[in-house]
Formats: structure tokens, C-alpha cells, sequence
């Protein structure tokens, strides 16, 4: 394009802004502040502009920038394209994201979407400046919104269009509010709480089942809360003497030990993880008893099988205590 010719698009670039783009950047920009912002990043602002940055505004924006002129697609091809596209891009930004040093992340995924979408919006602009105005798709808001007016208060227009017309509205609105509240407060699912210990290198491998009396020990023990609330877990743990007997299928406590207990709050779907230090005082020990409470704890005289009957759950680790 010759230099003579760059003042003219620009003038016309600043007095031509097409409200559809202005819009898909107000969206990308209200996504950033509903993410980030303490106030707004707790409401269902955050949820409906996420699933719309997600699903319809990346290919609405590629959509415009492929198709500048408003004869290439009518407006229901565009709409059923920007959802198709929006669903094939955010999958593969996040692909190309999993190969870099930030990973599958919410930053980095949001970051992605911003720059993808402002950077379509951009090329969709100046693509529709080189059109002729006649040619430049745009969104026909005003004339849209006169033919609503107009079928609601025609007045030429019998009391049945108009009933049947204001139960249209009422049915698209009654729509959109229960696909808004499925989406604010879904369905609650199982509740449920995970307990589990891992290996001192944070894996489910090598546990600590052989050692001298009295050594220092360590493990990792866990404690993910599902339960939609948030709740106070109490942690024990038991040294036991205990045998089986595979003829009558029954296990038999011959005595316990505490060893140690602590107290850890969860939030609903956070995950504690506890380094914990422990050793065995006796090689008369064999197995190591871990409970779980919750709100309820047992008092002490509660000892035994009753205790570990009476916790939320239960894990244990056999182990060999030799002498020290």
C-alpha cells in the first residue's frame, strides 16, 4: 500500500469501529477482570464469561477475520462456525501450551485465549477496512432490535401475535436463567474423603516397612476433602501387635501404642499432604495403624479395634521392627 494511501484507512479506522469486534474485545477484557479481580472472580459473572470465552468468542474471532465481507457467510453460518472453531482452537492451544515451560495452567491458557482472540480482532478489523463500506460485514444490531420493537407493538397486530410473542420472550428467558443456574450451582456429586500415605519421596513406593526399633522414620500423609464443606480432620496413628488367623479368617489386637495425632483443616476440593516423622519403640510392633476423623473423635477410652471401627477411615502398613 503506497504512503498516500495509509492516511485515508487510518482516519477511516478511527471513525469506522464495527461493534461486533468491540464487543468480542469487552468480553475478552470482562473474562481478565471476572479471573482476576477478588470480588468478581466469586460470582457467576466469572462462570458465563468463561464458558463463553471458551466455546464462541476465540472463533467468532477467527470466524471475522477469515470472513471480513458480509456476503462470504450468513449470520447463522458465522454463529454455528464461531462455536465449531472456538471448540477446535482452545484445544489446540492448549496442546501446543502442554510442549512449553508453562503448561496447562489457567495463566497460561488465559493469557493464550487473550492474545489469540485480540490478535484475530485486530487482522478482522483491518481485513473489513480494505473492503468498500458497502461490502464490510456487520452486525445489524439497530435493525434487529426495531423489528423486535416493531412485532411487540405493532399496532396493527392482533392480541394473539402479541401473547404468543411476550410468551416467546418469557420462554428464551426462562432458558437462558436455568442454563445460567445448571451452570453457577451444579449438582452436588458424591461425597467422599481421600486418606492415604505415600513414600518419603512423595510416591506411592518405597514405604518404610523395615527398621530398627527407635530409628527416625518418615512418610506423607494425605488427606483430600470432597465433602462440599469445609471440615477439621483429626490424624492418628497407632503402633500395633496384631495377628491373623487364616483358618478363621480373623484378625486379633494383642496391644497398641499411640504413637502420634494431629489436627488438619481442609477446604472442600483442597488436599493437605503432612511430612510425618515417627518411630516404633518396640519389635514387638508389626503393624502401623493410621485414622482418620472427622468432626466426631472418640474419646480415650476408646481404645483398639473400637477406635479403629469407630474413625472415618483407616489405612495401615505392615512393617518389621527389628531389635535396636
Amino acid at each position: 500500500m503506497k504512503t498516500e494511501d495509509q492516511q485515508p484507512l487510518i482516519l477511516e479506522a478511527a471513525g469506522d469501529v464495527p461493534g461486533d469486534l468491540v464487543a468480542v474485545a469487552a468480553v475478552t477484557a470482562a473474562t481478565l477482570l471476572c479471573v482476576y479481580v477478588p470480588v468478581l472472580n466469586e460470582s457467576i459473572l466469572r462462570i458465563l464469561l468463561g464458558v463463553a470465552m471458551v466455546l464462541f468468542v476465540p472463533g467468532y474471532a477467527l470466524i471475522a477475520a477469515l470472513f471480513p465481507a458480509k456476503g462470504d457467510l450468513d449470520g447463522i453460518e458465522r454463529v454455528a462456525l464461531s462455536f465449531g472453531l472456538s471448540i477446535a482452537v482452545v484445544p489446540l492451544i492448549g496442546l501446543a501450551l502442554n510442549y512449553t515451560p508453562w503448561g496447562i495452567r489457567l495463566d497460561p491458557i488465559l493469557a493464550s485465549l487473550t492474545l489469540f482472540t485480540l490478535a484475530m480482532t485486530l487482522v478482522a478489523w483491518y481485513r473489513r477496512l480494505l473492503l468498500p463500506a458497502g461490502d464490510r460485514f456487520t452486525v445489524p444490531a439497530r435493525e434487529m432490535l426495531g423489528a423486535a420493537w416493531t412485532e411487540f407493538y405493532d399496532p396493527g397486530a392482533s392480541r394473539l401475535d402479541r401473547g404468543l410473542s411476550a410468551l416467546l420472550v418469557v420462554s428464551i428467558v426462562a432458558a437462558i436463567s436455568t442454563t445460567a443456574y445448571v451452570i453457577a450451582v451444579p449438582k452436588e456429586g458424591e461425597r467422599f474423603t481421600e486418606f492415604y500415605i505415600l513414600g518419603p519421596g512423595g510416591k506411592a513406593a518405597d514405604y518404610p516397612i523395615d527398621f530398627a526399633a527407635g530409628s527416625t522414620q518418615s512418610l506423607i500423609v494425605g488427606v483430600g476433602n470432597h465433602e462440599y464443606r469445609e471440615i477439621p480432620y483429626t490424624v492418628e496413628a497407632l503402633a500395633l501387635n496384631q495377628t491373623f488367623d487364616s483358618t478363621t479368617n480373623t484378625s486379633t489386637i494383642h496391644a497398641a501404642e499411640p504413637l502420634d495425632g494431629f489436627m488438619v483443616t481442609v477446604p472442600h476440593n483442597g488436599t493437605e499432604e503432612m511430612a510425618w516423622n515417627f518411630s516404633v519403640p518396640s519389635p514387638d510392633y508389626n503393624r502401623i495403624e493410621f485414622l482418620l476423623f472427622n468432626e466426631t473423635v472418640p474419646g480415650p477410652d476408646v481404645q483398639g479395634q473400637e477406635r479403629i471401627n469407630a474413625s472415618y477411615r483407616d489405612l495401615h502398613l505392615w512393617v518389621r521392627v527389628r531389635p535396636a
